[in-house]
């Protein structure tokens, strides 16, 4: 029997992660990528920071902080006056799955439930969980080189194009964007991260 997910809490760092049932595609074409994260800044950045993500075919990783209620921005009038974090990552979900289906002439749940949840308490955590994120279409043998993945957020933060990414806070984490650069490309990150590795 599952134990039930503790929501998530205001003010605090997770590490969200899922995937499809069965491990069945979450994303067939590019098209369904962008839709995906069109959806997740509908959804979720009202109730949440975003520092780091990466949409694989089959799953995906964010780090995100859920913002306190006061800082919650709400885009309609209809909404609640505080959004319930989990519940809006619950309609993310259900809005890609509506559309999955209906596109790809299927039916049932897409992705696993509940959907994972770490939480992430350390500057040290956080600097490795956003390499291990960007370096997850490597690990998976999806690209020789993870850099070149489109559908991750490593490319934003050293781009200077309007994003709703924390870019400068991670910058900052990390002393700067060469800092940031190389700590992704060093050798024995892959030995630092290894603790980090999920089934997924």
């Amino acid at each position: 029997m599952s134990t039930k997910p503790i929501p998530l809490q205001f003010g605090q760092y997770y590490h969200i992660y899922n995937r499809g049932n069965n491990r069945e595609n979450l994303f067939h074409v590019k098209a369904d990528f962008h839709h995906f994260l069109k959806l997740y800044a509908y959804h979720v950045e009202p109730v949440a920071e975003t520092f780091a993500y990466c949409l694989l075919p089959n799953h995906f990783h964010i780090l995100a902080r859920i913002k306190l209620p006061e800082e919650q921005t709400p885009k309609e009038v209809e909404r609640p006056e505080v959004l319930t974090p989990s519940h809006q990552f619950g309609t993310l979900f259900n809005a890609h799955t509506k559309r999955f289906n209906k596109l790809y002439q299927r039916t049932g749940s897409l992705f696993e439930h509940p959907f994972k949840r770490l939480q992430v308490n350390t500057e040290a955590y956080f600097r490795q969980l956003v390499i291990y994120i960007h370096r997850n279409p490597q690990k998976h043998g999806l690209m020789a080189d993870f850099r070149d993945w489109p559908y991750s957020s490593y490319q934003t933060l050293f781009s200077e194009q309007p994003t709703l990414l924390r870019r400068q806070t991670v910058l900052d984490w990390f002393e700067g964007s060469e800092t940031l650069q190389q700590v992704h490309e060093r050798l024995d990150d892959k030995g630092k991260i290894a603790a980090l590795w999920l089934e997924d």
